[in-house]
């Protein structure tokens, strides 16, 4: 393929893979072969982990349009090959988080996706993309969820980089563009919605109330408590 047309995205996120949406790819060996050295590439490439993370689902019992979405990725690659993720010194030390969540994306399960992108500074230092184990049956409950790994995440690395005597004096931002998960954040007040998620929230709660973190709404260009 390395004479093919290069692809200008990673992936059309419109329409959604299913488990059994076309005809059963035979190779299976060529399938997890070429979506495991995916996996490495986005220790560089984070832009195509939400690609690729759709792919590892069906790894069991690979489709053709699922062979198609991959070639899509290698085309979208072959373009793309001096793209990558540079670390640059900065005199910025805060940690800085984006977080999403595609509530009840999955056709098959209805269970939602959630990804993050932690900055130190100017530098992206951390990044995932996963469904989640369980249904959400409301979106906060799905978006309080990420939220909740969010923050554990930016504790795992403060604690890392303490350990290289590198000591984070800030508060972590952690933003967030659902309302309704940054309010909850806030607000010691019980819903029927949230009762499954009540670990969670105490989490999180904690990890204010100590002057961690800090949970903010963000959308486009716009910043709110």
């Amino acid at each position: 393929m390395s004479s093919c047309k290069s692809s200008y995205t990673p992936v059309d996120t419109k329409p959604k893979l299913r488990v059994t949406s076309s005809t059963p790819y035979e190779d299976l060996t060529h399938y997890s072969s070429l979506v495991g050295a995916l996996q490495y590439l986005t220790f560089t490439r984070p832009y195509i982990t939400y690609a690729v993370q759709q792919l590892c689902l069906f790894m069991h019992d690979p489709q053709i349009e699922h062979v198609h979405t991959l070639k899509h990725i290698i085309l979208y690659i072959q373009g793309t090959l001096d793209y990558g993720v540079h670390l640059y010194p900065s005199s910025v030390s805060t940690l800085v988080s984006y977080t999403d969540v595609d509530w009840g994306g999955c056709p098959d399960t209805r269970r939602s996706t959630s990804g993050y992108c932690m900055f130190l500074g100017d530098n992206l230092v951390s990044w995932s993309i996963k469904r989640q184990s369980t249904l959400s049956r409301y979106s906060v409950e799905a978006g309080y969820r990420g939220v909740a790994n969010m923050v554990s995440e930016s504790c795992w690395l403060r604690n890392i980089l303490l350990e290289f005597h590198f000591t984070i004096q800030k508060v972590t931002l952690v933003y967030r563009d659902n309302v309704s998960a940054v309010y909850l954040s806030g607000n010691s007040v019980q819903h029927q919605c949230t009762k499954h998620i009540e670990m969670d929230i105490h989490f999180v709660r904690e990890k204010i109330a100590r002057g961690q973190v800090c949970v903010l709404y963000h959308v486009k260009n716009e910043y709110w408590a």
